[in-house]
């Protein structure tokens, strides 16, 4: 096994981030079905990484130090770039955003478990094929694949989470961008260079230029890293009790709270332009470490039924998002780009829900709003729901 440090990750994760770059830009395939960049580069390194380990045996581990920093810090951001007034504003959309968001938990939950049974597997299979790696990630199928094997007897149940969730995350990655691609034919953009004139301040277009300071950097640096700290403290103050959170959870709620009380007080004005900057280098750099270090040979731990089922669930999160999410959420614009954030977190993760988001804003035009609902909803509110539905779930009759 080859290991790279620290300093050797980063500067494979950099360089992964200018080959997606290179290969979008150059690639008219990868362009005109919105697959983001640091997917581009960072499945190509994995596929080299499968095809070398399939004739020589030999794999790359990378230093995996920076990657819950660069998440975190990324979750910051999200939370110091959400004012209240914002969050009032877009409390409808969120509101709606959440039960079409439930609707795919029970429709994930109830695919997999029927599937499961129908294919001769234990349907707690199902259930951990469904909402629980796939709208859940690796933490969350980390953590109920322990209960799952101590309660359950459910044999090997770590490795075929750690599997499940792989495979989403590639999948959420691929799928949302042609979803979006089909939908925005059906609306009216609001183009690529619309508020061309003026400084971008959110997320919606990572490769448009800000105009920055050192200083206003070094400040808004100090607010993410006590967004981190205090988050983290907060975390480990609610671990084990009934209102545990997810660190990231606790890191996002206090950069709003920075955000919100700063500003009140009057006493400094977060700087969003430096904000949105920060948080799209540490999602970039975030998601090419956490895609040029799969191990897709892993998959192989998959057997075929299991390939099946998560075939299955990745055509039914695109048929939702094509005719539920984008309808219900207003048949616009706005919607298409909220389509493609589900895709991206209904089977992987909330970064890279933000990664196909901006691949079509960045082709486009702006979505404020999306911008802003599937933050909140991706990272604050679907770990409690799922949590929910998955106890609900697993009280069935057939399944306690």
């Amino acid at each position: 096994m080859i290991q790279l440090d620290f300093y050797g990750t980063l500067v494979a994760a950099s360089l992964v981030l200018l080959l997606g770059r290179s290969l979008v830009n150059r690639i008219p395939f990868l362009r005109t079905y919105n697959i983001p960049k640091p997917v581009a580069g960072g499945l190509l390194i994995a596929l080299i990484q499968l095809v070398i380990f399939c004739v020589t045996g030999q794999s790359v581990q990378f230093d995996p130090a920076l990657q819950t920093p660069l998440m975190l810090a990324f979750f910051a951001t999200i939370g110091l770039n959400a004012d209240f007034a914002s969050l009032r504003r877009g409390g409808r959309a969120v509101f709606i955003f959440l039960l079409v968001v439930t609707g795919l938990l029970l429709m994930q939950n109830t695919l997999g478990i029927t599937l499961a049974s129908l294919l001769g597997l234990d349907p707690r299979m199902g259930l951990l094929a469904g909402s629980i790696t796939l709208s859940g990630g690796h933490g969350t199928g980390a953590a109920w694949s322990a209960t799952f094997a101590e309660k359950y007897g459910l044999q090997s149940a770590s490795e075929l989470a750690i599997a499940c969730a792989t495979f989403g995350l590639i999948l959420g990655g691929l799928i949302g961008g042609p979803v979006a691609r089909k939908l925005v034919k059906q609306v009216t953009v609001p183009g690529e260079n619309e508020n061309a004139d003026s400084s971008p301040l959110g997320f919606e277009l990572p490769e448009r230029e800000r105009p920055i300071t050192a200083f206003s950097m070094i400040e808004t640096l100090a607010l993410i890293s006590v967004s981190l700290m205090a988050g983290t403290q907060v975390a480990l103050l609610l671990q084990g009790t009934a209102c545990e959170l997810p660190t990231f959870v606790c890191v996002l709620f206090v950069g709003v709270l920075l955000r919100n009380v700063l500003g009140l007080l009057r006493w400094h004005e977060v700087g969003e332009r430096e904000v949105s900057l920060l948080g799209n280098v540490s999602l970039s750099l975030f998601l090419a470490i956490a895609l040029m270090s799969l191990k897709l040979w892993q998959l192989a731990a998959l057997a075929l039924p299991m390939i099946v089922l998560l075939s299955a669930q990745t055509l039914a999160m695109a048929l939702y998002a094509y005719f539920v999410t984008f309808r219900v959420m207003g048949r616009n614009y706005d919607a298409a780009v909220l389509a493609a954030g589900h895709c991206g977190f209904g089977l992987g993760a909330t970064p890279t829900a933000i990664a196909n988001m901006q691949a079509i804003t960045q082709r486009f035009g702006p979505s404020h709003l999306s911008f802003l609902v599937v933050p909140m909803v991706g990272a604050f509110f679907i770990d409690i729901l799922n949590a929910v539905i998955i106890k609900l779930f697993l009280a069935l009759p057939w399944l306690a």
